[in-house]
């Protein structure tokens, strides 16, 4: 079983000083491929480190919506840099962040990056992560608005109801999974799981974060993606093998990576 872990962050504290450890772990139970994904200068610049250390690794760098204070014009060019790199495939994470109060300024920056970073991901024909917590009609609202068909977004750990699936399917959005996919009570997500389309989802782990069952309580990292390909697999009733071939191609084909 070849799995690609199409979101998860050894480029973390938790991870970078012991990245091939982790590595390992992960190839053991047939992970052949990741995606580490930035959020600031330093998750950026690691990510992109890590993607020329290891051959079975990628990155994805941008801007997450915590860090839109941070996100001056240095930084910006710093970032139009980095996406020039051949090892980095993806624009993210990016989006907007609602999970708690925040003044409305820091939400209208939060909006203003956002926008301006799908601008960047256009002009250069990357693909965008799109980072999306309790702020549903905005993110929609603004890739609407920036019509990204043609480069392409995934949804990252999707946490949405069907209602809003089908909503950002039809803006031609990948779905990506994680861990939250096995928890017991996210009733929303399982109904979604059930419904999205084999050929536009992906998995992932968002490690260290969203631990999957029945590991929740420790610390996630990239070889738990198995339990939410099970888990995946178990709520839409076919083999955990066609779940992981499939998202497999999906991510080669969405990060444009020849195989």
């Amino acid at each position: 079983m070849e799995i690609f872990d199409s979101h998860t962050h050894l480029n973390d504290d938790a991870f970078y000083e012991n990245a091939a450890e982790f590595n390992q772990h992960a190839k053991a139970v047939g992970v052949e491929r990741m995606m580490n994904v930035g959020s600031d200068a330093v998750l950026n610049e690691r990510g992109i480190e890590l993607a020329h250390r290891y051959e079975t690794m990628w990155a994805a760098v941008g801007w997450h919506p915590e860090m839109a204070d941070q996100y001056t014009d240095a930084a910006e060019e710093t970032l139009i840099g980095q996406l020039q790199d051949d090892r980095v495939k993806a624009l993210g994470e990016i989006g907007l962040d609602y999970h708690v109060d925040q003044l409305d300024q820091h939400i209208e920056d939060q909006k203003r990056i956002f926008a301006r970073q799908v601008a960047i991901a256009k002009e250069l024909q990357l693909p965008v992560i799109i980072h999306n917590r309790d702020a549903f009609a905005d993110t929609y609202a603004i890739l609407k608005a920036a019509d990204i068909r043609d480069i392409g977004g995934v949804m990252h750990s999707f946490n949405g109801d069907p209602e809003w699936l089908k909503r950002f399917l039809d803006l031609g959005m990948h779905i990506s999974y994680s861990g939250v996919a096995s928890f017991k009570n996210a009733h929303e997500v399982h109904a979604s799981v059930k419904v999205t389309p084999l050929d536009v989802m992906m998995v992932e782990t968002d490690a260290p974060y969203l631990t999957p069952t029945p590991h929740r309580g420790e610390q996630n990292e990239p070889a738990r993606i198995v339990d939410t390909v099970n888990a995946i697999a178990k709520l839409r009733d076919i083999e955990p093998l066609s779940v992981a071939a499939a998202t497999y191609d999906n991510a080669n084909d969405f990060f444009r990576i020849e195989d």
